[in-house]
């Protein structure tokens, strides 16, 4: 059984807290600051899409082990571990050049370097942790203006309820192509495609993530009732992207096979395929009052999995510096503290990502010193294991 919405139907909710956008990003906030002393039912979520349209989602979704501390620490990690699929070791390589690196989680002492997951399984999951903790939830709902006043925020619904908070976060992101433009903008002029494949020879929890002269092509392990699968990332022009998409099943795994190589046999199978735009969009704009978080305050490109362990980081800091002020009305405080813990951590994932996406998938002479660069990575222990830890708990 799934956690069940909230029904609020008084005129005007009061709270502390107002979370625009109800996705893994916003409800482990919510979690979050419950668990660290904000009463539940001073908190509220909302979000456009009812709770069981978001759990039917069938997308994939990479976890590091540091978003699985994260989850486990609110109590949603037990829900979801049984349907995720642990990622032993990454391997990265260049099409078309040698040169190699392999990521063990031997290396860093974990059970697990992280995790694939269902979507709708973390949203499930975050849901019956913010139910057990009184969370106010009003989906499906929209936010119609939001008004900032000198001692709170006051939000106005498109079915005419008010939340009158000390504070609102945005957490609703969207993806590229249709947000707002923001500060720090750069269109890839890549589209990904996505779907779940099957192959002749898997390698059980191994991850790949291949750069081509395109962009990179991810394989995250992911098992379900037919066994070992994968799920696929795979980012193309968007001319191409288009072209991939009409072919018949046969012809698109044999162009993936192309794409990819041989090192997991011939792929079999693949389920419904679905493409979207790829394309930086950041901006760590606040207010006294207002902040964004996850995607709604840095979408990323998807190379290395970095966008929702991100936006989950993004959520424990706030979490904690919010707890620690709302009984003394000091948000503003912790939102411009917010802003000044998190700028490392962001600043390092946006460049690492914005150079990997455009750097590898970019044909030209300096392409072969890439695949050695890759070799020197794999044979040079520390710099690996700083590039890992990295991608596992972010800028510390």
């Amino acid at each position: 059984m799934s956690a069940t919405d909230g029904t609020i139907d008084k005129d005007t909710v009061q709270a502390d807290v107002a979370i625009c956008g109800a996705g893994p990003v916003g409800m482990a906030l919510a979690a979050l600051m419950a668990r660290r002393g904000i009463e539940g039912r001073r908190i509220v979520l909302v979000d456009a899409r009812a709770l069981g349209q978001a759990i039917a989602d069938p997308r994939s979704i990479a976890l590091s082990w540091g978003s699985r501390m994260l989850l486990d620490d609110v109590g949603a990690w037990p829900a979801v571990a049984g349907a995720a699929t642990p990622i032993h070791d990454i391997h990265v390589s260049r099409r078309g050049h040698l040169g190699r690196s392999l990521m063990d989680r031997a290396e860093h002492g974990l059970d697990a370097l992280g995790y694939v997951a269902r979507y709708g399984d973390v949203v499930d999951a975050l849901a019956r942790a913010c139910e057990a903790a009184g969370v106010q939830v009003l989906r499906p709902a929209r936010v119609a203006a939001l008004e900032e006043k000198p001692d709170g925020v006051l939000l106005q619904l498109d079915d005419g309820r008010r939340i009158d908070a000390q504070v609102a976060v945005q957490a609703e992101g969207g993806v590229f192509g249709s947000q707002e433009e923001r500060a720090q903008r750069r269109d890839y002029a890549q589209t990904a495609i996505i779907a779940r494949v099957s192959s002749s020879a898997a390698i059980p929890h191994r991850a790949f993530e291949r750069f081509t002269d395109e962009g990179p092509l991810a394989l995250l392990p992911q098992d379900g009732a037919d066994g070992h699968q994968y799920a696929l990332v795979w980012c193309v022009h968007p001319d191409r992207a288009q072209r991939l998409l009409d072919l018949g099943a046969d012809d698109f795994l044999r162009a993936l096979g192309e794409a990819f190589g041989e090192r997991l046999g011939s792929f079999t199978r693949v389920s419904e395929r679905v493409a979207f735009p790829l394309g930086l969009n950041a901006d760590a704009r606040f207010t006294r009052r207002t902040v964004a978080i996850g995607n709604a305050a840095q979408t990323l490109h998807p190379v290395a999995g970095q966008g929702l362990n991100l936006g989950l980081r993004d959520a424990a800091v706030l979490a904690r510096l919010l707890a620690r002020s709302l009984d003394r009305d000091a948000g503003p405080d912790a939102i411009a503290q917010f802003a000044a813990e998190r700028e490392r951590d962001r600043g390092a994932v946006i460049r690492i990502t914005d150079t990997m996406a455009r750097v590898f998938a970019n044909k030209g002479p300096l392409q072969p010193l890439f695949g050695l660069g890759l070799a020197a990575l794999d044979t040079f222990k520390p710099a690996r294991m700083l590039l890992a830890e990295l991608m596992m708990f972010g800028r510390r």
